[in-house]
């Protein structure tokens, strides 16, 4: 008996009508009429608005049309999303990194033809095509020539919602902001849940997407926009908007570099926000019990209290009799700490020097931390009367240049009165000029007791690269290089002051 090939299913050929559209018009911006008839029949087919298939019309114009469509994009791409009616399922789905459709693909093996085993919805995994198509198309085909505020911002928006696709919050991938775009968000910020491992679906998305902001940007007359304040106005802060502004700024004047400051300023209060909330909960210096407690309510230790008192329990009155209260040490260490950050201000570390100078403000705004910021190039720069405010520390900034970290260490190097009670943080990929000098005077901090820690990379999406030269040696220091989530940083700071 000779076997038959059983036919494609109708669904089958329509996710593959959708999916080669996609393709299409990511590699040619020219349309082509046969694939646009039969995607708009498929769309209309199954209920969707034809605005879906149009790359003008934002995903933001889409849902305020049309509300419900907010919760299907929500977790759109996810694992857990591509069997959305199936909930109870145990089944491990993961994309595979060459499909980042995340489309279902079809069974493999041998299957009995007298039972229907397949428990795929397969009309609603056409309907996630078609949504899955309009969020890739709107962010990823960015075209060519000038760009305006108001598409940066669409662009933006858009790409906070493949973010959500993702589980993500807007703005995480990207490595900046992560608030909202500058669009509607009617249910939220995604999933609600903990954030997926993104390098097993898709990897190196993020880096992608702040690339491609980062050439939109670059593209955008800003100038001609910051000199009208109502186009101005509606852009969105961004690394990548910052690191321009911050480039040229000194080129801006009157009603530009307002704008920008503006812009800026922005941007840092945002940034600052999310930092605060990881540092708020530090506490500077251990317990010092030789200092005794206040006899206070809120110092009352009650279990220690009830404890060293069952003795005076009295059984036939069921009664407990306290004759001493126990209070708890609050009383800390004065010794003050002393941190010092140094930070590459060289075009590559644009990222790490807005992270770090807001992180500097805000641990210069703890009880007995005085804290130290140097930035520097070919050329050092003390900013420390300004660390304060990280808003004016990044205007004296001047990005761009190369690296010469030896002049950084002799500003640094006098600032180190009790090495014990002192920390480097030097930020910095280390490609050097001078790289066995400053190494050896790296060294010689550690040796002294100075807490010193390399940091390749501080970002919000935790990128950057390292020289493998420096990387080797410090690991055989003893100190190896930290790089990832700035969150590192955060806990091995709060770690030292708590020392």
């Amino acid at each position: 008996m000779t076997e038959t090939t059983p036919a494609p299913d109708a669904h089958d050929h329509r996710r593959q009508v959708l999916y080669w559209r996609l393709l299409a018009r990511l590699f040619d911006p020219e349309e082509r009429a046969s694939l646009e008839a039969a995607s708009l029949a498929v769309v209309e087919d199954i209920g969707l608005p034809a605005a879906l298939l149009d790359p003008q019309v934002s995903i933001d114009s889409i849902v305020q049309r049309h509300p419900d469509l907010a919760a299907e994009l929500d977790g759109l791409m996810t694992p857990d999303g591509a069997h959305p009616q199936d909930d109870s399922a145990e089944t491990d789905v993961r994309m595979d990194p060459q499909d980042a459709t995340g489309a279902d693909r079809a069974p493999t093996g041998p299957q009995d033809p007298t039972v229907d085993a397949d428990p795929r919805d397969r009309a609603a995994e056409v309907r996630r095509a078609a949504l899955v198509s309009k969020v890739l198309l709107n962010v990823f085909a960015t075209g060519s020539g000038a760009v305006s505020a108001g598409q940066l911002a669409r662009w933006q928006s858009d790409a906070g919602w493949l973010e959500r696709a993702l589980g993500c919050a807007p703005g995480d991938l990207r490595g900046g902001r992560t608030g909202a775009p500058g669009g509607v968000a009617p249910t939220g910020t995604g999933l609600g849940g903990a954030t997926p491992d993104l390098s097993r679906l898709i990897p190196q998305i993020g880096p992608e997407l702040g690339a491609l902001e980062a050439d939109l940007v670059k593209r955008m007359r800003l100038r001609e926009v910051l000199a009208d304040p109502q186009l101005a106005a509606r852009l969105t802060p961004s690394m990548s908007l910052i690191e321009q502004l911050l480039r040229d700024k000194n080129n801006l004047s009157g009603v530009a570099l307002a704008n920008a400051k503006a812009l800026i300023r922005r941007f840092v209060d945002e940034v600052a926000q999310v930092l605060r909330t990881q540092v708020e909960k530090t506490s500077v210096g251990a317990i010092d019990r030789s200092v005794p407690p206040k006899r206070v309510f809120r110092n009352l230790d009650l279990d220690r209290t009830i404890w060293k008192n069952l003795t005076n329990y009295s059984p036939e009155e069921e009664r407990l009799y306290v004759d001493r209260l126990y209070y708890r040490h609050t009383a800390r260490k004065t010794t003050p700490q002393r941190l010092i950050v140094v930070v590459d201000q060289s075009g590559s570390m644009v990222d790490s020097m807005v992270n770090c100078t807001i992180l500097a403000s805000i641990f210069a705004g703890l009880p007995r931390v005085d804290v130290h910021l140097i930035a520097y190039d070919t050329q050092a720069l003390d900013l420390t009367p300004w660390v304060h405010d990280p808003f004016e520390t990044l205007l004296r900034t001047n990005l761009g240049g190369g690296t010469d970290g030896t002049v950084a260490m002799a500003l640094a190097q006098p600032k180190i009165a009790e090495p014990r009670n002192t920390v480097v943080v030097w930020i910095s990929d280390f490609y050097e000029w001078q790289s066995q000098p400053l190494f050896d005077s790296m060294a010689a901090l550690h040796r002294s007791g100075t807490r010193f820690i390399p940091v390749g990379s501080v970002t919000s999406s935790g990128r950057g690269s390292v020289n493998p030269w420096f990387r080797e040696r410090f690991k055989d220091l003893g100190t190896p290089v930290l790089s990832g989530h700035i969150r590192k940083l955060v806990h091995e700071l709060k770690t030292f002051l708590a020392s």
